[in-house]
């Protein structure tokens, strides 16, 4: 087996225990910013990849959509999932601001690292701040939700 598919399969197991921590009394807006965030990445990346600035040449499901099923509609979700249940709502700008660029760094390094040294994702017309900028702007769109969802469901 190739090191892309075992880390398409490390990429599930990980998504999956992450769900495993999230406390129960937050399952409701861990869900509500997953299948939020798999709507903006649908659009997204389904945009990308059909204007031909990422490609994805090792993929699940390859017959059916040219974008990465495992990253946009799981990985992606869960950990913005994970994003919006700890974000330190009650903390300072500057921790919260922290908060933000550290998940996105994170994610962008790992994507660079995987755009680099596999097969699973190829830059065509992008760079890795493309990638930073669109990753931190979908996390705060997606906690602009959230935020929205749920004040109006407490009102």
């Amino acid at each position: 087996m190739r090191i892309e598919w075992w880390i398409l399969v490390m990429v599930y197991i990980t998504a999956t225990a992450i769900l495993f921590f999230i406390p129960k009394n937050k399952i409701r807006l861990a869900v509500v910013a997953a299948l939020f965030k798999q709507f903006i990445t649908f659009l997204a990346g389904l945009a990308v990849v059909e204007l031909g600035m990422l490609e994805y040449p090792i993929r699940l499901f390859p017959s059916i959509s040219r974008t990465s099923f495992t990253y946009e509609y799981y990985a992606f979700p869960v950990i913005c999932a994970a994003f919006n249940v700890w974000y330190p709502n009650d903390r300072s700008h500057a921790l919260q601001l922290s908060y933000y660029a550290g998940f996105t760094s994170v994610l962008t390094f790992v994507e660079v690292m995987i755009e680099k040294y596999t097969d699973l994702i190829k830059y065509i017309h992008w760079e890795w701040y493309i990638t930073w900028v669109s990753i931190c702007l979908s996390f705060y769109i997606s906690r602009l939700f959230c935020n929205w969802f749920f004040q109006k469901a407490n009102a």
